[in-house]
């Protein structure tokens, strides 16, 4: 996740053909997403900007496709003002860009039961 031009640009894993459309981590340098939707005729591209619009609360006019139209790897520019939604719906912290975080990396529960 980087700003460039008063865009954020977002690069994505994208994995077409789940059961729902979901964050799932990181890879590498990429966050990656599961997509409910088959990977033909732009399909799984509108399903992962309409999840992000509703996540993130922007417009789905506002989220650009700009490379990676028929690869699973993708990089989105949004508004910049979506970082911050952004970073907490993925689980991410305030500031945090991707990183090698392992290859499957999910959130664990950290949360502790009060005794």
């Amino acid at each position: 996740m980087r700003i460039n031009g008063g865009r954020l640009l977002l690069d994505i894993k994208a994995s077409p053909g789940a059961s729902k459309t979901e964050f799932a981590g990181l890879q590498g340098e990429r966050l990656r997403i599961r997509v409910a939707a088959a990977p033909e005729d732009g399909k799984a591209n509108e399903e992962l900007a309409g999840f992000l619009s509703k996540v993130l609360g922007c417009a789905k006019r506002d989220i650009v496709l700009e490379s990676g139209e028929k690869s699973r790897l993708k990089t989105l520019g949004l508004p910049a003002s979506c970082a911050a939604a952004l970073a907490a719906a993925a689980g991410l912290t305030q500031g945090q860009a991707p990183s090698g975080t392992g290859q499957n990396s999910r959130r664990q529960n950290t949360q502790t039961k009060p005794a």
